[in-house]
């Protein structure tokens, strides 16, 4: 629909529109209201008017084109940036950067294979549903961190700490938990296959429907004082592998 080139009536003499205005003071505004419609209606008849409007539309046009099909680069940079972030941080404390860019490259289910991490302090880091297979986590902060339902196969996590930390659901099959601070978590329905949780600290854990319980590698030293909702059998398969129940400050 055409905005400025469209057929415009012409503007009444100047007596006519002059006697429109409610006060003599206002006449100044209405002659220059009246300069202006004259002025509109003889330049709604020059085509090339019409041109520039429809110019412009179509820049608009080109440019919400231009926007869309340039958003997979858009994209593509945003993860560029967020993996510079990870593999500048390689290796130091801290956060830096690291939670946002994680969590960000998790939202558009990016892969995190092999990630490294160890030793960040990642307190609160929200990774539902990763794929971070063979991640290294070592020594890091993950109190209260969310890994429901993630694939923590492989993953090194050797004196992580994980308090509270929500891993429902999670595969740590093959993982290794050595010294691992588990206190407090949410263990519902985690795989354990072939894990190696020798000194964790499992006090308080919830234990759920654990899966493939009998054939966790190793828990020498274990911690497994107060767990919750352990499966039948689990204590004494536990101690005879080599788990305690010591209070610890």
């Amino acid at each position: 629909m055409s905005y400025v080139f469209k057929e415009r009536q012409a503007p009444a003499e100047w007596p006519e529109f002059k006697s429109g205005a409610p006060h003599k003071m206002l006449t100044p505004l209405y002659a220059m209201t009246w300069l202006a419609d004259w002025a509109a209606y003889f330049l709604g008849k020059w085509p090339v008017v019409e041109l520039l409007e429809y110019l412009g539309s179509f820049s608009i046009l080109f440019a919400a084109i231009v926007y869309f099909v340039g958003a997979p680069d858009r994209l593509k940079q945003k993860h560029y940036q967020a993996w510079q972030v990870i593999n500048t941080a390689e290796g130091k404390g801290g956060n830096g950067g690291r939670i946002d860019a994680l969590q960000e490259l998790n939202h558009d289910h990016v892969s995190l294979i092999g990630v490294n991490a160890s030793g960040a302090y990642l307190q609160g880091l929200q990774l539902a549903d990763s794929q971070t297979r063979r991640a290294n986590f070592s020594d890091s902060d993950l109190r209260n961190a969310d890994f429901a339902r993630a694939s923590l196969a492989d993953a090194d996590l050797h004196f992580a700490n994980l308090r509270g930390a929500n891993l429902r659901d999670c595969n740590l099959s093959g993982s290794r938990l050595d010294d691992a601070d588990l206190v407090g978590a949410d263990l519902t329905s985690v795989d354990f296959a072939v894990a190696t949780l020798d000194r964790a600290d499992l006090r308080d854990a919830d234990l759920n429907h654990l899966r493939n319980w009998q054939s966790i590698k190793s828990m020498t030293q274990a911690n497994i004082l107060g767990i919750r909702n352990a499966p039948s059998g689990f204590l004494e398969w536990a101690r005879q592998k080599g788990a305690v129940q010591v209070k610890t400050e």
